[in-house]
C-alpha cells in the first residue's frame, strides 16, 4: 500500500476517531444524568454511548496501524504506546500515545467491568476526561490539516460541545443517576 494511502486513511481515521471520542464522551457525561433525551431511555443512551466508545477505539486502532506503516511518519508500534520515545515529533506523538494507553485502559477496565467492581471501573473511567483532551492536543499537534479552516472548526465545534457538557455536569441541578439511584433505594 503506498504511503499516500496510507497518509489519507490514518488523516481520516484520526479525525473521525476525534469525533467519536467527543460524542462518546458527551453521551458519557449525558447518560449520568437521570433524564432521557428526546423521548430516547437511558438504556438506550448508555447503549449509543457504548458503540459510540467502541468505534471510537476501532477508529483509533486503524489510524494507529496506518500511521507507523506509513514510511513518512517514521513511527514504531513501539512508539505508539510508549509516550514520547519517537524520535520524529516526540512531544505530539507522545501525547497520542498517552491518549491511546488511556483509551485502552478504559476499553478494557469497561470490558471487565463485572470482574473488577464497579468502583475500580468507574475510578479508571474517569480517565476519559484525561484521555479526550490529550486526543484533541495530539490532533492539533500531529495532524497535517491542524492548520486547515475545516479541521479548526471541527476541532472548536469538539471542545465548546464537551466544555458545555462538562459545565453542566458540574451544576447543583445535574442530577446524577447514581445519586438518584441511591436515593430511590433509601426511599
Amino acid at each position: 500500500m503506498s504511503n499516500e494511502i496510507l497518509w489519507a486513511i490514518g488523516r481520516g481515521t484520526g479525525v473521525v476517531a476525534s469525533v467519536l471520542l467527543t460524542v462518546a464522551v458527551m453521551l458519557g457525561i449525558y447518560g449520568r444524568s437521570a433524564r432521557t433525551f428526546l423521548g430516547i431511555p437511558r438504556f438506550a443512551m448508555i447503549s449509543i454511548h457504548r458503540t459510540a466508545s467502541l468505534f471510537s477505539v476501532v477508529f483509533t486502532l486503524v489510524h494507529v496501524l496506518t500511521v507507523t506503516l506509513d514510511q513518512y511518519t517514521n513511527l514504531t508500534f513501539i512508539n505508539a504506546f510508549i509516550p514520547f520515545t519517537s524520535s520524529n515529533e516526540p512531544l505530539w506523538y507522545g501525547l497520542g500515545a498517552i491518549a491511546l494507553d488511556l483509551l485502552l485502559a478504559i476499553s478494557v477496565t469497561g470490558m471487565l467491568r463485572s470482574y473488577i467492581g464497579e468502583k475500580t471501573f468507574h475510578a479508571v473511567h474517569w480517565l476519559a476526561y484525561a484521555s479526550w483532551p490529550i486526543a484533541i492536543i495530539h490532533g492539533l499537534g500531529a495532524g497535517t490539516d491542524s492548520s486547515s479552516a475545516w479541521y479548526l472548526l471541527l476541532t472548536v465545534a469538539c471542545l465548546l460541545a464537551v466544555g458545555a457538557m462538562a459545565a453542566w455536569r458540574v451544576l447543583p441541578r445535574f442530577s446524577d443517576y447514581s445519586y438518584a439511584r441511591t436515593k430511590e433505594r433509601v426511599l
